[in-house]
């Protein structure tokens, strides 16, 4: 993710995402690609954390507080070049969080699957990375914990609606190379991420408990604000 992140930032620059984006070298292109797979893997991990936390409430604060440090840096990158108006992708995992609370709360199913439309329109409304997509297969992943043939159908379902949405202006464009490319390498992204997490994956706390939940809490606004410094610092 620092390495796709870093070369898709300094490499675009100012110009359209899809400006320069071809003519970087194979090699560069596909750390950008692959940097993709991240954001499944968060999303099982707020469905993991949510049945471990201690305290949702708490949980719920820590993402909230550090989604607001991370879109200084994120506006930065990305305002000059897609619109001012997005939000990072941490707000998408509080977003998700508020979405497992709303399904387990104690209101009818009607009501509960209404809040749960009403926090993807949010996520849509201010356009955070990767939107409804995010809650939704959260709440796969939550829901059907227990049912892995479930649980893919859904995982699988909702990334698939993801990617034939994305087909849709390469038709109407004209499929390339590199639109190809760039398809059938998400694609690996989003198949990777789940074999990583439900066959690698056991579960359980690592050594270093604390110190992984704090890392990445601190490494993501982190790695943004390099990506900032390295922008300025290159020009």
């Amino acid at each position: 993710m620092l390495w796709g992140h870093l070369f898709a930032w300094l490499s675009v620059g100012d110009t359209p995402p899809d400006g320069l984006f071809e003519y970087l070298p194979f090699w560069q292109r596909l750390f950008v690609e692959l940097s993709l797979l991240t954001p499944p893997v968060m999303f099982f991990f707020v469905a993991d954390g949510y049945k471990y936390t201690r305290s949702v409430k708490k949980y719920a604060q820590r993402l909230f507080i550090f989604a607001c440090i991370t879109q200084v840096p994120f506006t930065i990158l990305w305002g000059p070049i897609t619109g001012w108006w997005g939000a990072n992708i941490m707000f998408t995992l509080f977003f998700s969080l508020l979405a497992l609370c709303a399904w387990d709360s104690r209101f009818k199913l009607w009501q509960r699957i209404a809040l749960v439309v009403l926090i993807c329109g949010v996520t849509a409304a201010l356009v955070s990375e990767w939107m409804a997509f995010g809650p939704l297969t959260v709440l796969g992943l939550h829901i059907f914990r227990e049912k892995p043939k479930a649980r893919l159908i859904w995982y699988a379902s909702v990334w698939g609606v993801y990617m034939l949405i994305s087909f849709i202006p390469y038709c109407l464009d004209g499929f390339s190379p590199i639109e190809a490319e760039v398809s059938a390498v998400h694609l690996f992204d989003f198949a990777a991420a789940y074999v990583i997490m439900t066959v690698f994956y056991n579960g359980k706390k690592g050594r270093f408990p604390k110190f992984s939940k704090w890392f990445f809490y601190i490494f993501y606004p982190a790695h943004l604000w390099l990506a900032v410094i390295l922008r300025y610092v290159m020009k």
